[in-house]
């Protein structure tokens, strides 16, 4: 590498945007996630990291300082926030819900994208059922307490069935029917059935298409990236985590297509981390998606790269985005696919107290690694170096599927 090439890869201002997955949470939970884990992981990488208030824009983030290879970074970070989205898409009733969970359960098995998506992994597609059976067995134990409670105080108490004395037992059938329904819903903090239902219900009632609300908020997205790429950084970096990797293909390829990535502007770098992309691509009307994917997979103005995880349940671990949904160009450039290595970057003793904890596996790759390997999201995100050129050299993950699965691959509503 040439001495200019090499400096042109130098990073010492960053403008990194993170777009969480379906989240209903206040996004200083992701500022916390990064001050804890990233002290943890500067102190076992053996450099160093500070976090400040954010310098930069009115939205939420914050500022990083760190210190690594003997380079000074900094780094601004904004959440790009739809939780208020999120919150407004979740139905507040229980028969809302169960709704919701027969429209999606009819939308992924009808169209036979389910079966489609078993063919890659089937960590995801478990979670994708957890919420439908959950709630399923939930329904049934309230039948089964509210038949037992009408049966002791109609015959308990001696009420003759066929009179109008039955109502009193029925209605006593149905309160307890009802009271172990909202039980359950009030412990969905440890359950997420609930949670995890709207979450899927959300892109199976458009069937894979964005609602208006949310492609409006894309839109104001893609304005704060272009705005970024107009100003003096060496590297815009957009890091999509779970649901929102598939927000940032179609924000960034809306961008590229729009001619709003300057050529002589920062580098752009695109990281999406636990991703999810089939269980919406693979819809019937996921035709931007597809777009998208097609159209950002051959560009040279970014580069994208994409870190799963077999460990991790809740993601499609190292399957081609672009690929298995069919829509993969001539020319195909992107993405990158390679593992994070859950089992070799964690010690086997963290290994052993993460590895059925699910949900807190599917933000590993936000957190600290006591074996880092070659991926370090503090590395990625506060280091010297640009998404391009830190791997550079990194080869795919050879186990990583590549194939056309899905069956729709419409890309033209």
């Amino acid at each position: 590498m040439t001495e200019q090439a090499a400096q042109s890869t130098t990073v010492r201002r960053r403008r990194v945007f993170y777009i969480p997955g379906y989240d209903p949470i206040h996004p200083r939970r992701y500022r916390e996630l990064y001050r804890k884990e990233g002290a943890a992981q500067a102190e076992i990488s053996d450099y160093s990291l500070t976090l400040k208030p954010k310098q930069t824009g009115r939205a939420y983030g914050w500022h990083v300082e760190s210190e690594q290879d003997g380079v000074a970074v900094a780094a601004d970070v904004e959440v790009l926030v739809w939780s208020d989205i999120v919150r407004d898409s979740m139905s507040n009733t229980i028969p809302a819900t169960y709704a919701q969970l027969v429209r999606t359960a009819w939308e992924y098995i009808a169209t036979g994208a389910l079966w489609r998506l078993m063919k890659l992994r089937k960590g995801p597609v478990i979670a994708a059922l957890y919420p439908i059976g959950a709630l399923l067995l939930q329904l049934v134990l309230a039948l089964v307490l509210g038949w037992y409670s009408f049966v002791v105080a109609a015959f308990g108490a001696g009420w003759l069935i066929g009179g109008w004395t039955i109502w009193p037992a029925m209605v006593l059938g149905l309160a307890v029917v009802w009271s172990v329904l909202r039980w359950f819903k009030a412990k969905d903090g440890k359950v997420f059935a609930y949670y995890l239902m709207h979450d899927y219900a959300y892109s199976a009632r458009w069937r894979g298409a964005n609602p208006p609300a949310l492609e409006a908020r894309m839109a104001a997205f893609g304005d704060s990236i272009a705005q970024a790429l107009t100003e003096d950084w060496d590297e815009v970096l957009v890091v999509g985590h779970s649901s929102g990797a598939h927000l940032g293909v179609s924000i960034l390829a809306d961008l590229v297509r729009g001619g709003r990535v300057p050529a002589e502007g920062p580098a752009l770098g695109f990281l999406s981390l636990g991703q999810v992309v089939p269980m919406v691509s693979f819809l019937r009307d996921a035709h931007r998606l597809r777009r998208d994917l097609h159209d950002l997979s051959a560009r040279p103005e970014l580069t994208w790269v994409d870190v799963t995880a077999p460990g991790d349940g809740c993601a499609f671990a190292l399957c081609d985005p672009v690929s298995v949904s069919g829509v993969a160009p001539e020319g195909k450039k992107w993405p990158l696919v390679f593992s994070a290595q859950f089992t070799k970057s964690l010690s086997p003793e963290r290994w052993k107290a993460l590895r059925w904890k699910f949900f807190r596996l599917h933000f590993q790759y936000l957190c600290a690694f006591d074996r880092p390997l070659d991926y370090d999201y503090f590395r990625i995100t506060a280091g010297p170096l640009t998404l391009a050129a830190r791997y550079a050299d990194r080869p795919p993950s050879a186990s990583r599927i590549d194939y056309a699965v899905s069956k729709y691959r419409g890309m033209a509503p």
